[in-house]
């Protein structure tokens, strides 16, 4: 029996945690609402991620086994220079999220999209300007589609107040 990567554990786990999320949305309370179930958009959005999770262990299954770490890769050191996307991630949301009653949802928004696909990605002049195109165009999308589509109200922040 060959040896599974890392990755494989956590879309198993994924999975198992998308599953139990499934079936806890069949005790949703039903609203009322005349077009459609409260239970319908969780699912949807469940049955998505069930999707993506499964794309992802089938491609971390083709992979193979996980490679020894080399040794220059161990201690505090290594552990910073193999976690420093994700840790760059968290510390971007904790900013947004303590920055998001001045800024609001949506200038707080496109700045934390714009900063993480800068610091994920390339940085070169033509790539900002992409980055800020899918940063303004992404958050605009989902403003919209919470404001006027949903009628939900997302945080104003004190900059740029919206009129509703």
């Amino acid at each position: 029996m060959t040896r599974v990567n890392r990755d494989s554990y956590v879309a198993v786990f994924l999975l198992a945690f998308c599953g139990i999320f499934f079936s806890a949305t069949f005790f949703v309370k039903d609203m009322g609402y005349e077009s459609m179930g409260s239970e319908v958009w969780p699912q949807l959005i469940l049955v998505v991620l069930f999707v993506l999770t499964l794309a992802y262990l089938f491609q971390a299954l083709r992979q193979g086994p996980d490679e020894a770490p080399a040794q220059e890769d161990s201690g505090f050191k290594g552990w910073l220079h193999r976690y420093r996307n994700a840790l760059w991630c968290y510390a971007l949301f904790f900013v947004f999220l303590v920055t998001l009653p001045w800024m609001g949802m949506l200038l707080g928004g496109v700045l934390f999209v714009f900063l993480a696909l800068t610091v994920l990605g390339n940085r070169t002049p033509r790539d900002h300007a992409v980055h800020a195109a899918i940063a303004v165009g992404t958050m605009s999308g989902m403003w919209a589609i919470f404001t006027f589509g949903l009628k939900v109200f997302l945080p104003a922040g004190e900059i740029l107040p919206m009129m509703y």
